[in-house]
Parts: C-alpha cells; sequence; structure tokens
C-alpha cells in the first residue's frame, strides 16, 4: 500500500503530460523548422473553441469593410489538400491599431481581439470572415493580417502576410516573389455587401529547414 500511494502521484503527473501533449497538437518537434517566430506560440491559445474550418473575427460585425477570405491548404507538393492544420490570423481595427477590451492575457495583450483560429478537414478549405484592416497611423506599412501555422508533427510558423493589392502603400518587398506558404496579396471582389477574396497556402513553401 505505501509503495502504491509513493507511485500514483507519478502515475498522475504522466497522466497530465499526456493530455497536455496532447492538447498542444505536438507543439515541440525534434528538428524546428521557419527560424525565429515571436509570438507564435499564440496559435495555441484558443482556450475552450472547438475548432473548423469557418470562423469569425469578433470585429466583423463593426462598422468597416466586411470581408471573407477563402482558401486551401496544401501539402508540400502543392496539390495534395492538407488535414488537421490549424491557421491562426490576427490583425488591426479600422484605426490601425490592436485593440483590446482589458483583461487579455497571453498574446492577446498584443495581437488584441480581432483574432481567430481555423482548422481544415480532409479537403484543407478554410473560411475567415472579418474587417479589412486599417493601416498603422504612422501610415508605415500597408495593412495587412499576420499569420501563423501549426501542422501535425511540424512546429509552428509564420507566413507571408495577408495584403491588399489595391493598397497605394504596398511595396515591391511586399510583393515578394518567394513568399513564405506562398502569396499572400489578395484581390478583393465586391459581392453584394462583402469583399471576396481568396488565398491557397502550401505547407513549408519557401520556409527554412522544412523537411
Amino acid at each position: 500500500m505505501i509503495k502504491l500511494l509513493f507511485i500514483l502521484p507519478f502515475l498522475l503527473l504522466a497522466a497530465g503530460c499526456q493530455v497536455q501533449d496532447e492538447r498542444s497538437h505536438q507543439k515541440f518537434s525534434v528538428n524546428p523548422v521557419g527560424g525565429p517566430c515571436e509570438g507564435c506560440e499564440a496559435v495555441y491559445e484558443y482556450g475552450d473553441k472547438r475548432l473548423s474550418p469557418v470562423d469569425t473575427l469578433p470585429d466583423f460585425h463593426e462598422e468597416g469593410q466586411r470581408l471573407q477570405i477563402t482558401g486551401t491548404i496544401y501539402q508540400s507538393d502543392g496539390k495534395t489538400p492538407a488535414e488537421g492544420v490549424i491557421l491562426y490570423v490576427y490583425h488591426t481595427n479600422q484605426a490601425g491599431i490592436y485593440p483590446t477590451k482589458g483583461g487579455e492575457t497571453g498574446w492577446a495583450k498584443r495581437h488584441g481581439y480581432i483574432r481567430g483560429w481555423v482548422k481544415t478537414n480532409a479537403d484543407g478549405k478554410y473560411t475567415l470572415y472579418t474587417l479589412r484592416p486599417g493601416t498603422y497611423p504612422s501610415r508605415s506599412e500597408p495593412a495587412h493580417i499576420h499569420a501563423t501555422i501549426k501542422e501535425p508533427e511540424i512546429n509552428e510558423y509564420y507566413l507571408a502576410d495577408y495584403h491588399f493589392a489595391d493598397d497605394p502603400l504596398l511595396t515591391a518587398e511586399d510583393r515578394n516573389p518567394s513568399p513564405r506558404g506562398g502569396s499572400g496579396v489578395l484581390y478583393p471582389q465586391k459581392e453584394n455587401d462583402i469583399w471576396v477574396a481568396e488565398r491557397d497556402i502550401v505547407l513549408g513553401l519557401n520556409i527554412p529547414d522544412y523537411p
């Protein structure tokens, strides 16, 4: 009995570690890819939210240009849809700032509350509903949406930002011919009262040390 009481806490600890490993979707890999990625761990901050291929960001019903972004996430061959991939995005509000409501924890303190997560099914497709972000008050950069990817068995890494082709602040550098994960430049088209744009993503494309 004494031996059992001694061993039991270690068994519970091991079980807890296993749950944590499953919850983090194997956060750590033996050979990390993508290089430094400040804030990429925010991809795990969805809490109890049940992820699906579609997400509506909290700003969608506020004032602004409503935006629907669709796309397919492909495996590294650029042809096979990738299942079980988490895409995390965040961006500024219409004033060009990352707004908070107070009481934020983790990376929400910096990323703000306008953020969302999708997870692909077997067809690799995803859809995001949000508002088109504003540029920084300094107008030092074009409007953009930040994106982080987490695929099974691979650590999280960042993708090229989503940009807008009609943004006068967009530079040749922003139109990088070798963007991480594929081009993030959107070409929105108006459909009724919403702007619709598409971006496909290729896992590992132009990502350093990708297997």
